[in-house]
């Protein structure tokens, strides 16, 4: 059993997140916005904590780097975002989130993010044998090389095998250079997701038919191994 702290402006999210992690047999703390997580880090260190991106007071982001600013980023921390961007969510990352979820967030990917966590947060303190430090510029490329977005890799509620390829993306390397290799493996998601098909694919990415082509291409995605259509 674990508490996990839950960072969410929407009712309706807190407590369905709230109902399922309870349902695990964890206790779990509820937070509106950043000033009510920021004390409820301020009363206890949770195991884990489910943080949203956007919020109106102060975005997770922010609040991610005051905790690990104040030396309080003790605990394995997952963003949460439906609108967040590649960029933001490398610079969580790098800051010290170990992982992001999309919203709305599947279940099977929930337990497994939470699960992962609790694994990491668990280990930390063993391999130390101390409190854990905020990730530092130095060891931010370690963390996010071992695992930034793996929820990517696996896509349980269609059961396909789909490219790993964000579980060895380097944080060393320049930005564009890291943002082109994330998109190369987003894509290849979607396209083995899909089976192929360039019509849903592009439903999926929001981006028009041509559009989707052109990128794929300047990428360096192969599609010759795709059924597409």
């Amino acid at each position: 059993m674990a508490t996990i702290l839950v960072v969410d402006d929407e009712m309706g999210i807190r407590e369905l997140l709230s109902e399922i992690l309870s349902d695990e047999g964890h206790v779990v703390e509820a937070a509106e916005n950043a000033q009510e997580a920021r004390e409820s880090r301020l009363r206890a260190a949770p195991d884990l904590v489910l943080l949203d991106i956007w919020m109106p007071d102060t975005d997770g982001v922010t609040l991610l780097k005051e905790w690990a600013a104040q030396g309080q980023l003790t605990m394995p921390v997952i963003m949460m975002s439906g609108h967040a961007t590649i960029d933001t969510a490398v610079e969580a990352t790098k800051i010290g989130a170990l992982n992001f979820l999309e919203k709305p967030i599947a279940l099977q990917k929930l337990l497994k993010a939470v699960e992962q966590g609790l694994a990491r947060g668990s280990a930390a303190p063993a391999a130390g044998g101390a409190a854990a430090k905020p990730a530092s510029p130095a060891n931010a490329s370690a963390v996010a090389s071992a695992a930034a977005l793996p929820m990517l890799a696996t896509d349980s509620t269609s059961g396909a095998t789909l490219p790993a390829q964000t579980t060895s993306i380097s944080f060393d390397i320049p930005l564009r250079d890291a943002r082109d290799a994330f998109e190369r493996a987003y894509f290849e998601y979607h396209l083995a997701r899909e089976n192929g098909s360039m019509t849903r694919v592009a439903e999926k990415t929001g981006l028009e038919r041509t559009h989707l082509y052109r990128k794929l291409k300047q990428l360096g995605v192969d599609l010759g191994k795709n059924k597409g259509e």
